[in-house]
């Protein structure tokens, strides 16, 4: 089984630093890409201010210079489902799980485990590149779809964004997990619940081992409980109802 996470654009460089980490090759293509870009070229790439692309430029440079801090991956990325995950104080069998079975997609690293080290950068599959007659995503499709040649179960909690870096084949393989509140008859997903849910899920198939889609559908957690109904063969989805907020 591989659990699929999407990175996130909130960084939290309050963690505990390592030091610079050499960068894979496909990582360091991307680098220099991004060095030959201007500020104002950057600004409009990634639709931001150009004091706030400054900031970007800076963190290209400082890898550049081999001077970048590295963090881990899992403790780096903090947007709202990583704040719900346990990510700290794990146990050795949660370590080994995590590991094992879970895989953050970006665009810069590539499919990677949560405890690697990366440096604070902001990339995802939204912003047009041109990478010799490719785009971004087709740019990692083959080391995505590698990733998981041999895997049985591909659990994705991504968007269509990141899905979309795999081949179709790898696509259809996927079992989404999706999460919905029950307004009074009524199923509607709501982004902020969605990504709390993800994040209690993932740590809580880790306490638990969990290594089966049967396992996973007999869990409760925080109102959310496994909807039959709702569900089809190539998607999960956990329902609550809108009292239990």
């Amino acid at each position: 089984m591989k659990i699929l996470l999407p990175n996130a654009k909130e960084l939290n460089t309050n963690e505990e630093s390592q030091a610079w980490q050499e960068l894979p090759d496909k990582s360091h293509d991307l680098l220099h890409h991004f060095l030959g870009m201007s500020v104002e070229e950057l600004a409009s790439f990634y639709k931001l201010k150009v004091d706030r692309a400054c900031l970007e430029y800076d963190r290209f440079k400082r890898m550049e210079a081999a001077q970048a801090r590295t963090y881990e991956a899992l403790l780096l990325y903090d947007g709202l489902m990583y704040r719900y995950m346990k990510r700290r104080n794990l146990t050795s069998a949660e370590g080994e799980y995590w590991t094992e079975h879970v895989r953050i997609a970006t665009g810069f690293y590539g499919l990677i485990k949560p405890f690697k080290l990366i440096c604070p950068h902001r990339l995802d599959f939204q912003g047009k590149l041109d990478l010799g007659g490719q785009t971004l995503k087709q740019y990692w499709r083959k080391d995505y779809d590698k990733e998981l040649e041999d895997t049985d179960i591909v659990l994705s909690l991504l968007s269509s964004e990141f899905e979309q870096v795999f081949s179709p084949k790898l696509q259809e393989k996927m079992t989404k997990i999706i999460f919905m509140e029950d307004q009074q008859g009524h199923y509607k997903i709501h982004s902020t619940i969605s990504k709390k849910g993800r994040g209690r899920l993932v740590s809580l198939m880790a306490e638990k081992n969990i290594l089966t889609l049967e396992q996973i559908k007999e869990l409760v957690f925080d109102g959310f409980s496994y909807l039959p109904e709702k569900s089809s063969t190539n998607k999960l989805v956990f329902v609550r109802n809108s009292e239990n907020r």
